[in-house]
């Protein structure tokens, strides 16, 4: 990895236009940070905050930190990828789910994308293992579909089988304690939100005819993970429950962090094949809806690529080929660029219901991000 330092002019520029929606009176507030060499160099807090080292929901971007803990179950022998799903968990063993492998559930190959799993039954893992018995396919496994949450809550069952303890204390003692990572959390207590700038909706949806100027197509189908219920799942009561497949808390600081950590692997944290497998194997090209271009999987990350459609799948236009992430709802974004060493998380309360602008507004922030190593 070469040697690089921090261009403060870039940096400027990029903190100027995350600011521009602030000033317009569009989003209430949002926290950025760069990191390189391991350490966190900038972190900004813009806006109307609870405090410049106060955390935000990441939404999927907990996705990605949740596959990096099945890495470590992959390279212990405690979990294989041609390993039926079922064996470890009887109950999900029904309705035709009992062939799903490891390996799907991790790709979005499952054949269970929609599967419904929510308040009260998920805070009880009795009720979320009858839950799992009840879910039924609507794809054939191996088919690639976007699993919004329900492929996350089979592998924190995973984590529990294996570790014998709850699936976020599994969390927080293979990675968040062993990195020092103090702000990052999943499921937070009740009592500790006080320091959560909470979601809310902001702006208005485009239109059909702004859609059909940019992607060709009048209209689009109706979301099956609303605005509205992206903020609702990121209010106190249920942060506490700490949904793996969205309902992580951080400051931008200490994302960037994490994924300094996935660059650097500080005390061998990850077996090193597993590690490259995991950022850096691409195993699903099929076409993504969520991106509207190929998907660009590996078994946890997204990679950018070199097809001129980084930007669709939430990078900017000026990142390496090689960068990989995880974003999250709402224009979230985690990632890190191995071919410059910078790693980079942008977090907002403002969830836009403009998809178009939000879209916009995260190539614009990546790409400004990207060339502030140098």
């Amino acid at each position: 990895m070469p040697t690089t330092h921090i261009v403060r002019t870039a940096v400027d520029a990029l903190v100027e236009r995350a600011q521009r929606e602030i000033d317009e009176g569009l989003l209430p507030s949002c926290q950025l940070a760069l990191a390189l060499d391991g350490e966190v160099v900038e972190q900004v807090t813009l806006g109307d905050h609870l405090g410049d080292d106060s955390r935000y929901a990441t939404f999927s971007a907990i996705k990605g930190i949740v596959y990096t803990a099945t890495w470590q179950l992959l390279a212990e022998g405690s979990l294989r990828l041609d390993q039926r799903v079922a064996e470890l968990i009887p109950a999900f063993g029904t309705n035709g789910k009992e062939a799903v492998t490891v390996e799907q559930l991790m790709c979005h190959r499952g054949g269970f994308p929609l599967a419904p799993l929510g308040p009260p039954d998920w805070s009880d893992r009795a009720k979320r293992l009858e839950t799992f018995g009840r879910w039924k396919l609507t794809a054939e496994p191996g088919t690639y579909a976007y699993h919004i949450t329900s492929a996350h809550w089979v592998l924190a069952e995973l984590l529990e089988v294996i570790d014998g303890i709850d699936f976020r204390e599994s969390l927080r003692r293979r990675l968040f304690d062993p990195l020092g990572l103090k702000r990052l959390e999943l499921g937070v207590p009740l009592e500790r939100t006080g320091d959560i700038n909470l979601a809310v909706s902001v702006g208005e949806p485009a239109t059909a005819e702004e859609f059909e100027a940019a992607i060709g197509v009048k209209g689009v189908a109706p979301d099956t993970w609303s605005d509205d219920t992206a903020v609702a799942s990121a209010q106190p009561e249920h942060l506490a429950v700490g949904m793996p497949g969205g309902g992580g808390v951080s400051t931008a600081g200490d994302l960037a962090r994490f994924y300094q950590a996935l660059l650097h692997n500080p005390g061998g944290l990850w077996d090193p094949t597993w590690l490259h497998e995991g950022t850096a194997v691409v195993r699903v090209t099929d076409f993504d809806m969520l991106f509207t271009a190929p998907a660009n999987r590996t078994i946890g990350m997204v990679v950018a690529g070199d097809d001129g459609r980084a930007g669709a799948r939430g990078f900017g236009k000026t990142n390496s080929p090689q960068t990989f992430g995880y974003n999250g709802f709402g224009g979230q974004m985690a990632w890190a660029d191995p071919t410059t060493g910078l790693s980079f998380a942008y977090l907002t309360n403002g969830i836009d219901r403009h998809l178009l602008r939000q879209t916009r507004r995260g190539v614009g922030i990546a790409s400004r991000a990207a060339i502030c190593a140098a």
